[in-house]
């Protein structure tokens, strides 16, 4: 296992620039994500650490070695990294053992067949050792693509999107399961996906992209409820925006009531040290900050609802007809135009200039 660092790296196909002085550093043994929409450059980024591309400027280094800079790149087979793709690119004439050992033909026969049955054992499938990828269901099949890429003991994994083939369901299971695997093996590992809870699932370090540069490197925690901007707020998570008046740089007064905390905002180009009453900012509210209680004297309308199971998804409206939304558990089961009393759970102030 070593540290992942990527420092300023751009790259770009002809004129167009697909990445922009992305930098991050992920640390040893830690499971990283680079998550956005189709077309942030989240795959190219993974392509330029595998060595499958060139970069135009910065650095990327792997356990300290420098694997990549402008004009010169380590070659892919000699940078020891586990790949994982998004079909699995299994070998359908190799049983399950023979594609976990693919890569271990510098190994005695011995310390091949042990560390193949040491993976085998590791991922639950010691017992199909000797089945044929087309016999496998997909999460199997995904299982032993993960132990082959594990196999050679890589510095890195990476995984581009590898669980978009297999529904809902499995897919919420199998990144746990992963998740578990790579700790075990202590594997630092980056993946990409579109997928917010895959990538909260299974990742340390998240960085959400946009148009090819990361708008926000940190933990899943902080990201859902610390975004730094507009773009991470709607991106991760749901949430609605409020107007809000700053009262001073630790408060900020909504439709709802005051919310206490630093206003991370800058009311005026020239900063917030002088905001006063009259600065307007957008608060975001996420479901879990709007709680149901029929004791409250402040009340919402039920404008929508979705059933989620355990709980409802309300769209509620409030007097001034702004819009926010609440999780509230499923034996709450009002009706649409019902009013229902609310009260905030507030513990992050997140406060945006108004556009």
């Amino acid at each position: 296992m070593a540290e992942l660092v990527l420092d300023s790296v751009s790259q770009a196909y002809a004129r167009r620039q697909i990445i922009a002085d992305l930098s991050f550093t992920l640390p040893e043994g830690t499971i990283g994500c680079l998550l956005g929409p189709s077309g942030c450059g989240k795959t190219t980024a993974l392509r330029c650490i595998s060595g499958f591309e060139a970069i135009a400027s910065g650095s990327i280094r792997i356990g300290g070695e420098t694997v990549s800079r402008p004009g010169w790149m380590l070659p892919a087979e000699q940078r020891r990294i586990g790949m994982v793709f998004q079909d699995y690119a299994l070998f359908p004439h190799l049983s399950v053992a023979g594609n976990v050992g693919f890569g271990l033909h510098n190994l005695s026969t011995h310390a091949r067949r042990e560390r193949v049955n040491e993976l085998l054992a590791l991922v639950g499938l010691d017992t199909l050792a000797q089945r044929f990828p087309h016999q496998l269901s997909g999460g199997q099949q995904q299982r032993v693509a993960l132990a082959r890429a594990l196999a050679p003991r890589p510095r890195l994994i990476l995984m581009d999107e590898p669980f978009s083939n297999l529904d809902v369901e499995l897919r919420e299971r199998l990144s746990l399961e992963v998740r578990d695997i790579l700790k075990r093996e202590a594997t630092t590992a980056l993946i990409v996906t579109h997928d917010q809870h895959e990538a909260f699932a299974l990742a340390d370090w998240v960085g959400v992209m946009n148009e090819g540069r990361i708008q926000q490197w940190d933990t899943p925690y902080r990201l859902y409820h610390e975004p730094v901007n507009r773009f991470v707020a709607d991106f991760v998570g749901q949430g609605a925006l409020l107007t809000g008046e700053v009262i001073n740089q630790h408060q900020v007064e909504i439709e709802l009531g005051v919310l206490n905390g630093h206003i991370p905002v800058q009311c005026e180009p020239e900063g917030c040290d002088g905001c006063d009453r009259h600065c307007l900012v957008d608060v975001l509210l996420r479901p879990d900050d709007i709680i149901h209680d029929d004791d409250s004297l402040m009340l919402a309308e039920v404008e929508n609802k979705a059933f989620r199971g355990a709980e409802f998804l309300y769209t509620l409206k409030l007097p001034s007809g702004q819009r926010a939304l609440s999780l509230v558990p499923s034996h709450h089961d009002h009706a649409i135009g019902e009013k229902i009393g609310i009260k905030l759970a507030v513990d992050h102030v997140v406060a945006f200039p108004r556009d």
